[in-house]
């Protein structure tokens, strides 16, 4: 404990004292405490500190708190929180301060269903201290167990505040922000009612095994939930290494990736576009110019305009990013964006020249965002335009180059939300754009921006 302040050491010391106090009743009088519930429980416990993500932890401690007395509840938390898993140090202190946090906010919540819950059935041991669940109470006992539920949830929210005050030096807001209302609200509404019915089977004809088996399908869910949480991260990296790759690549268009991302996504709202699509839009965005990757860095770095033969190989990067992202199954939509973004309604975009709405839904949105993006980014061979100046030129050009209905859309989100642009070159604003470069006011904005035509 050396390495901690002595506030936090004082702060974890004291928990675990009023821990030890509240189990000191339990273990005073231990004839009249039902120890096999306590034990059967306690095992189930410190099996679910086990896991992945903890998820069934609170269940099973209401079902505790529902059927033991609050005492002997305290104790369910304590092996298994003094065995968890725990990834910092110091080791020891955290789970001392786990076990005691979970025992107090266990003893708590027994305290409240002990004084809520209704008694209408015998009580199953002596010293149980309030009536058990009986099936037919069930009903009227739910609003006893999401109080308790509740109850739960604050004390160890206010608990964890607590120490973080003691150990970082936070301020009280800062430490409590988020932990308190309404941020139990959900664990309550969502665990109370399956600990009740722990509680409920555990006291039926079935017994305490048909009891723990409902927590089966909840172990099943909290194991894809940490799956698919998994996934979604090394989704995340994956996107993250290959537009770091570009930005290194391509200097004078860095944060030009997620910057279309963003406007594909305030485009993709106004469409009524929402969750896994909308995700798969704004990797698209992110990732529109990971093609540039192929492409000789020379080419992407020129000062001056290119040749047509060095233009006809820049204009390649389109198919070569649909090469790259070919093999990763979650950018199945977005391959289309990155390949056709490019393209113009009139049908003289590249790479295939596909006309109307020959061209696939992302690859018009992200090509609006990306024409946006680079028209109103400052950079090395060209200074931002005013927002108002880029949605004229945009509605100047739409239905020629692009669709009319994503830019109403963009205009519309940006109403709404604004759009705050940050300055992606190292040179100053009153650096001269190389010449050749100047984008006249009347050329299609395809051609506007980087020497590769690049947004």
């Amino acid at each position: 404990m050396g390495a901690l302040p002595a506030a936090a050491r004082a702060c974890v010391l004291c928990a675990a004292l009023a821990a030890a106090l509240c189990a000191a009743p339990a273990l005073r009088s231990a004839h009249g405490v039902p120890w096999g519930a306590v034990a059967l429980l306690a095992a189930v416990c410190a099996v679910c500190e086990r896991l992945p993500r903890r998820t069934l932890t609170l269940p099973v401690l209401l079902a505790g708190a529902f059927l033991l007395p609050p005492a002997a509840a305290g104790l369910v938390a304590v092996p298994g929180a003094l065995a968890g898993r725990v990834e910092q140090r110091p080791a020891w202190v955290r789970r001392l301060w786990h076990a005691a946090q979970l025992s107090l906010a266990t003893c708590a919540a027994s305290h409240v269903f002990a004084l809520t819950a209704p008694a209408t059935a015998p009580p199953a041991a002596p010293g149980a201290g309030f009536p058990p669940v009986a099936p037919a109470d069930f009903p009227s006992a739910l609003p006893p167990a999401l109080a308790a539920a509740l109850v739960l949830s604050l004390v160890a929210a206010a608990l964890d505040g607590a120490v973080r005050v003691a150990a970082e030096r936070r301020r009280p807001r800062a430490a409590w922000s988020g932990l308190l209302l309404p941020g139990p609200l959900l664990p309550a509404l969502v665990h109370g009612p399956i600990g009740l019915l722990t509680a409920a089977l555990w006291h039926s004809a079935y017994g305490p095994a048909t009891a723990l088996l409902i927590l089966l399908p909840m172990s099943v869910s909290s194991w894809f939930l940490d799956r698919c949480e998994r996934e979604r991260a090394a989704h995340q990296a994956t996107i993250r290494a290959l537009v770091q790759a570009v930005d290194l690549k391509d200097q004078y268009t860095r944060g030009h990736s997620e910057r279309v991302g963003r406007a594909s996504v305030l485009i993709g709202r106004e469409l009524g576009m929402a969750g896994e699509r909308l995700e798969a839009l704004r990797f698209a965005g992110i990732l529109h110019d990971v093609g540039k990757l192929g492409v000789p860095t020379r080419l992407l770095r020129k000062d001056g305009p290119l040749t047509p033969e060095e233009r006809r190989v820049i204009e390649l990067h389109p198919e070569y990013g649909h090469e790259m992202v070919r093999g990763i199954g979650f950018l199945d939509e977005a391959r289309a964006a990155i390949l056709h973004h490019h393209e113009r309604l009139d049908g003289s975009g590249y790479p295939y020249g596909l006309m109307g709405p020959q061209i696939p839904l992302f690859a018009r949105i992200v090509a609006v965002a990306d024409a946006f993006d680079a028209m109103t980014s400052t950079r090395s061979y060209s200074r931002a335009r005013p927002v108002p100046a880029a949605l004229a030129e945009l509605h100047r050009c739409a239905g020629s180059q692009f669709d009319p209905r994503m830019v109403a859309a963009l205009s519309a989100a940006l109403d709404r939300h604004g759009w705050h642009s940050t300055v992606t070159s190292e040179a100053t604003e009153s650096a001269t754009p190389p010449s050749g470069n100047v984008p006249s006011s009347r050329r299609p904005v395809t051609g506007a921006g980087h020497p590769g035509g690049e947004g």
